[in-house]
C-alpha cells in the first residue's frame, strides 16, 4: 500500500474514531465510577484523566504529522493502524 492512498485515510479515519470514542467513554464512565465508590469525581482525578486523554490525542496527531512527513519527504509510512 502507497504512503497516501484510500486505504490509508481509511485507517486513519477508524483509528481517530476508535480514540475519540475511548475518551468519550472514559469521560462518562469515570466520575459515574468515582461516585460509587465515593470519592468527587469534579476534583483532581478527572483533571489528572483530562490531561491523560489529551497527552493521548496529542501522541496520535504526532504519529499522523510525521506520517505524512516521511510520505512527503519520500521515506513511506512505518506505523500502520491494522
Amino acid at each position: 500500500m502507497s504512503c497516501i492512498s484510500l486505504g490509508w485515510f481509511e485507517n486513519l479515519l477508524i483509528a481517530t474514531i476508535l480514540i475519540a470514542a475511548a475518551v468519550a467513554i472514559l469521560r462518562i464512565i469515570v466520575p459515574w465510577l468515582l461516585s460509587l465508590v465515593g470519592w468527587d469525581a469534579s476534583g483532581r482525578v478527572m483533571q489528572v484523566l483530562n490531561i491523560i486523554c489529551g497527552a493521548v490525542v496529542l501522541i496520535f496527531i504526532v504519529v499522523i504529522v510525521f506520517q505524512l512527513l516521511s510520505c512527503a519527504l519520500g521515506g513511506g509510512a512505518v506505523v500502520r493502524f491494522r
